[in-house]
C-alpha cells in the first residue's frame, strides 16, 4: 500500500478551522472583500448557492408559497413594536442615519449634518416587521387568508466573530412568511417549512439532518415556537441549517394584522417565519469535504461532469477536441437526478494533470481526461471525485471505459455518489452521538479537553423554564455547550433529568456548536 499525497496542505484532523478556510481558497469559492465580515462569492462557491436556489425554490413555488420582494431598509420604528425581537436583534443592526455625504476640507467625506433622516433606518436583518406592515394592508377578512410569501434577499447582521459562509455580516437567504386564521393552520406551515428544510437538506444536499423543536432560550426572538434541522460537521459541531418558527400574535399585534372572520368579528392573524440561508454552504464544506478539498453532491454541482482533453499544441488536438465533444454531447443528452446532466468541456490552455486538480479540489463529482491513447482506443479515463484513490497504488483511481460506456454509465454513477455522500455523513453522524450519559459529570468528562471531535450527546431533560433554564443554559456553557434541540420521532422520556434531576419528560441534543 502506497502512500496517498493528497491536494490540500491541511489535514481535517490537524486543524479542521484552518482545512475549512483552504477548501474554500483552493475551490475558489469565495474570498475576503475588504469589508469586515464580508465575503465576494466567486463563481464556483455562487453557482453552489444558485444551485440550491433553484432545488429550494423549486420545493417552495411546490408548496403553493408565492415570491415577493420587500426593501432592504426598515424604518427604525418597526423594530420597537415587538420588544423581544428588538431586543433580540439591537446589537446586530447597521443603521443609515443620513442621505448625504460632504467634504471635509481634508480630501475626505462626512455625513452632511443637514441630511440626516427624520427616522433612523435599520439595513434588513430580518423581514417580520416590513412584511407585516404589507400584511397589515393587503388582508381584510378570511378569505385573503392564508397569506403566504417568499423573498430571496441578502440581510445584514453585524457579527462579531465572522468566518466565510458560516457567520457573516452579510449573508443571502430566503425567508418565508404567512398569515393564517388559526393557530392550528399557523403551526401546519410551520411544519411544512421544516419538512420542506429537511427533505431538501438530505435529497438534494445528501446533508443528513435531525429536525425537532428548539428550546425556549433558543426560540427566535419574538416566536412562540422555533423548529430546527441541525446537522452534523466532521468535527463533532452542530450546524443549525434552517429554522422554521410559529410567531402566535406577536407580531399581528404589533403590526395590527387583523382579519374579519367568517361571523364578521375582528380577530388577529397568527404567523409564521422560516429561511435557510448561504450558511448551507459552509455546511457543505464541512459534511462532504477530504484532504483533498470538497466535494460537492451532483444534485448541487454547478458541473456534474468535467471533459480534460489532454492537449500537447499539435496538430492531432483538433480531433481530439472534435472526440471529446462528441463525448460532451453525448453525455449532455443523458438525464440524473431528475435534470439533464450538467456537463464542462474544459478547453482552457494547461496541463490536463494541473486542470485534474482544480477541479478535484472543487469537487466536481466526475472528471474525465482523454488523451490521444484513450483516443485511439476509443476509450477515457473517468475519475469519481468520491472514490479518489487506489489504496494499493497511492495514485488516482481512474477507470477505463469505452466512450460509449462512460456516456451510458453517467446516470447511474451520480445517483450513487448522491446516495453514498448521503449514507457516509448519516454513519458518521450516528457513530458519534452518545444516548448512554445521565450525569453532568460524565457529560463533561464526554466533552474533556482530550476528546477533539466528541460530537453530540442526547440526554433526557425535564424541560424547566424560567430561573431553571438560565441554570441550565450557565451549566451548559461552562463547558462551550448549547442545547440544539428536541428531536422528532424519537422514544419517550423515560429517565430522570440529567440537569435538575426531576422526572424527564423529553429528549434534547447537546452538543458544541457553529
Amino acid at each position: 500500500m502506497s502512500a496517498i499525497r493528497h491536494a490540500l496542505n491541511t489535514k481535517r484532523e490537524d486543524d479542521f478551522a484552518a482545512w475549512y478556510q483552504e477548501v474554500i481558497s483552493a475551490a475558489d469559492m469565495a474570498e475576503e472583500s475588504g469589508v469586515r465580515g464580508c465575503m465576494v462569492i466567486k463563481p464556483w462557491g455562487y453557482g453552489i448557492w444558485e444551485r440550491m436556489q433553484r432545488l429550494l425554490d423549486d420545493r417552495i413555488k411546490a408548496a403553493g408559497v408565492q415570491n415577493a420582494y420587500f426593501p432592504l431598509f426598515i424604518p427604525l420604528g418597526n423594530f420597537t413594536r415587538e420588544a423581544e425581537h428588538v431586543d433580540g436583534f439591537a446589537k446586530e443592526m447597521a443603521v443609515v442615519t443620513h442621505h448625504r455625504l460632504i467634504s471635509d476640507g481634508k480630501g475626505g467625506l462626512i455625513p452632511d449634518p443637514e441630511a440626516k433622516l427624520e427616522e433612523p433606518l435599520v439595513v434588513r436583518p430580518t423581514s417580520e416587521t416590513i412584511i407585516g406592515d404589507a400584511m397589515s394592508r393587503w388582508i381584510q377578512s378570511w378569505r385573503d387568508l392564508p397569506l403566504r410569501l417568499n423573498q430571496w434577499a441578502n440581510v445584514v447582521r453585524w457579527e462579531m466573530r465572522t468566518r466565510m459562509f458560516l457567520r457573516t455580516s452579510e449573508f443571502l437567504w430566503q425567508e418565508g412568511h404567512s398569515a393564517h386564521a388559526s393557530a392550528e393552520e399557523a403551526k401546519a406551515e410551520t411544519m411544512m417549512a421544516l419538512e420542506l428544510y429537511r427533505s431538501f437538506a438530505e435529497e438534494d444536499a445528501a446533508l443528513p439532518v435531525i429536525a425537532g423543536e428548539k428550546p425556549e432560550n433558543e426560540r427566535f426572538p419574538g416566536a412562540v415556537e422555533t423548529w430546527s434541522i441541525e446537522a452534523m460537521m466532521q468535527d463533532g459541531k452542530a450546524l443549525q441549517a434552517g429554522t422554521s418558527h410559529y410567531l402566535g400574535t406577536n407580531f399581528a399585534q404589533a403590526a395590527d394584522i387583523h382579519y374579519q372572520n367568517r361571523e364578521g368579528r375582528e380577530e388577529l392573524c397568527h404567523t409564521v417565519s422560516w429561511g435557510m440561508s448561504t450558511r448551507m454552504v459552509g455546511g457543505l464544506i464541512m459534511t462532504h469535504g477530504d484532504d483533498d478539498g470538497l466535494r460537492v453532491p451532483p444534485a448541487l454541482a454547478p458541473f456534474q461532469v468535467v471533459i480534460l482533453p489532454m492537449l500537447r499544441d499539435k496538430p492531432e488536438d483538433d480531433a481530439l477536441l472534435a472526440y471529446c465533444e462528441e463525448l460532451r454531447a453525448m453525455i449532455a443528452g443523458q438525464g440524473a437526478l431528475g435534470e439533464p446532466v450538467r456537463v464542462l468541456h474544459d478547453t482552457r490552455p494547461g496541463k490536463a494533470a494541473t486542470k485534474r486538480w482544480d477541479w478535484v479540489r472543487k469537487g466536481a463529482p466526475v472528471i474525465i481526461e482523454v488523451g490521444s491513447r484513450d483516443m485511439e482506443n476509443g476509450a477515457v479515463s473517468l475519475l469519481r471525485r468520491d472514490a479518489l484513490w487506489n489504496a494499493e497504488t497511492g495514485k488516482p483511481a481512474f477507470q477505463s471505459p469505452t466512450r460509449e460506456l462512460a456516456a451510458q454509465s453517467i446516470s447511474t454513477i451520480l445517483a450513487d455518489i448522491q446516495n453514498g455522500l448521503l449514507v457516509e455523513a448519516r454513519e458518521r453522524r450516528e457513530a458519534n452521538i452518545v444516548r448512554d450519559i445521565d450525569t453532568m459529570e460524565d457529560l463533561a468528562a464526554h466533552f474533556g479537553e482530550d476528546r477533539k471531535y466528541p460530537g453530540w450527546v442526547e440526554v433526557q431533560w425535564s424541560k424547566p423554564t424560567g430561573e431553571g433554564l438560565e441554570k441550565v443554559v450557565e451549566q451548559l456553557k461552562a463547558l462551550r455547550l448549547t442545547l440544539r434541540n428536541v428531536p422528532m420521532h424519537v422514544p419517550p422520556a423515560d429517565g430522570t433529568c440529567i440537569f435538575t434531576g426531576e422526572p424527564a419528560v423529553e429528549r434534547v441534543f447537546v452538543a458544541r456548536a457553529y
